[in-house]
């Protein structure tokens, strides 16, 4: 029995995060610095690419970006699907767009590279001989992930149309935010900001990375070259701050309360 046999996800939960960068060596010493991941190499059909691993248990992957490519560096999630063709498929239909694939990425799974209908980024993942991430709770393990976007109520649409999420809205006069929900438990979220939403770089996915602690990661993450978007906060999820790796990746990170 494979791995994914083992442990299917359930279509729609967050299940990998990748980043592809121009420069793969540095940025796997920033992260194996910032967060203690070890680096193996493959699947191999992604180009140069390798996988973040905690205690030899799969965390992350980052990819080199090709030479002649000038795309944006950003974190993107992956979501479960039982078939990357039909969900791919179901996601132009509902009026997003798929950029890259479906391929396989060889015994490993099936992947598309896709975005909704405001632009955001995400990637879907059929399984098959890796699920995704293995390890959870740890430091420099991935906790959760949260669409940034101008409204949620046409977003949340195509994500319920596309995996079938049940959501539940925070009822609020200025908080635009609704959980996406799987078996019962929440997964994700979108968060609508309006116009303040960053012109550089629209609707996007934020991925968050536990931390053991939120201050001293911001102080080492500034040595490694990293800078703060938005300084150390405490939130509903527990203390949290925003930052970008030295090619400019955003994403936050959070010593979640226990």
């Amino acid at each position: 029995m494979t791995e994914a046999q083992q442990t299917r996800r359930t279509p729609g939960t967050p299940c990998w995060v990748s980043l592809i960068v121009h420069g793969l060596t540095a940025t796997e010493e920033f992260y194996q610095a910032l967060f203690g991941w070890e680096f193996e190499p493959g699947p191999h059909q992604l180009g140069p690419y390798s996988r973040g691993l905690i205690d030899g248990k799969e965390v992350a992957g980052i990819g080199q970006m090709p030479p002649e490519r000038h795309l944006a560096v950003a974190w993107t999630p992956y979501l479960a699907t039982d078939d990357a063709d039909e969900t791919a498929e179901t996601i132009r239909c509902c009026g997003g767009t798929v950029a890259v694939g479906p391929l396989d990425a060889g015994e490993a799974g099936r992947l598309a590279i896709v975005s909704d209908p405001a632009g955001a980024t995400f990637g879907i993942w059929q399984a098959k001989g890796k699920t995704g991430t293995a390890v959870r709770g740890l430091h420099g393990t991935p906790v959760w992930n949260e669409l940034v976007t101008q409204e949620t109520s046409t977003i949340a649409k195509f994500y319920t149309a596309v995996f079938g999420y049940r959501t539940e809205a925070v009822v609020s006069a200025d908080f635009d935010y609704v959980t996406l929900h799987v078996d019962g438990e929440p997964v994700a979220a979108l968060h609508g900001v309006g116009n303040s939403l960053p012109r550089d770089r629209g609707a996007h996915w934020m991925t968050y990375f536990e931390v053991s602690d939120t201050d001293e990661a911001l102080r080492r993450l500034v040595e490694l070259g990293g800078h703060v978007v938005q300084p150390a906060r405490d939130g509903g999820i527990g203390r949290m701050a925003t930052v970008a790796d030295p090619e400019g990746a955003v994403f936050t990170i959070v010593r979640t309360a226990r």
